[in-house]
């Protein structure tokens, strides 16, 4: 291969057969619609369904993007847990609002989801914090998430030191730490077809009605 072919896949083909998504398919409430295929998706491959892409942007508004994990969703928005202090805690303490994209393969199916952000209360921050493996509290507690450190010795060692000081795995709450709400304005939902025909339809909050819409693929 020449130096200018490098990185080319031009040539790389899939074709998508999945079943069709049509109109009547859908559910009038686009958080149900998310429930009903995040438990086909759950099904289908439990260890990654709630894997899902957060996009964000600072003040500057260059974009950030990243996988994060999915915890609870319902009528009041879509949950995930970090540190506050994390290059995605920066650019949304400047700019809160984000996109949550969803992305199962084999099903042939996506999901983007658009809203604003808040912090959940440091309650529910310390209820799940308390729930994780000690393995990932004590991580949790010993890293200043996104920040630059000089080694991985340094790091393997603060995790020691933690665990001597609490041998009973009562690792106490950072309060840098917790939890994000994303509050949906908007949604799209995207199942894959044949010959690229696929189909994609929108959910948009017009006063404080969900209005839906099929996009061209």
């Amino acid at each position: 291969m020449s130096q200018s072919d490098q990185g080319d896949f031009k040539a790389l083909r899939r074709e998508y057969v999945a079943q069709p998504l049509n109109r009547p398919d859908l559910a009038a409430d686009p958080v149900q619609q998310f429930a009903d295929w995040m438990q086909t998706a759950t099904e289908y491959r439990p260890d990654d369904a709630t894997s899902m892409t957060l996009a964000t942007a600072g003040a500057s508004g260059m974009p950030s993007a990243r996988i994060v994990l999915l915890k609870h969703f319902g009528a009041d928005g879509f949950a995930w847990y970090t540190d506050y202090r994390s290059h995605k805690g920066q650019q949304l303490a400047e700019n809160p609002q984000a996109e949550l994209m969803f992305y199962w393969y084999g099903l042939e199916r996506q999901i983007r989801i658009q809203g604003r952000v808040e912090k959940l209360s440091p309650e529910q921050g310390r209820k799940y914090f308390n729930e994780r493996p000690v393995g990932s509290r004590i991580s949790a507690a010993i890293s200043h998430q996104s920040s630059v450190i000089d080694s991985r010795e340094s790091l393997e060692q603060a995790v020691i030191d933690l665990q001597q000081r609490h041998p009973d795995g009562d690792i106490p709450y950072p309060e840098c730490w917790g939890g994000y709400r994303l509050i949906p304005t908007h949604f799209e939902f995207w199942q894959g077809r044949e010959s690229r025909l696929h189909d994609r339809f929108s959910y948009t909050l017009v006063d404080e009605q969900w209005q839906i819409d099929r996009l061209s693929p």
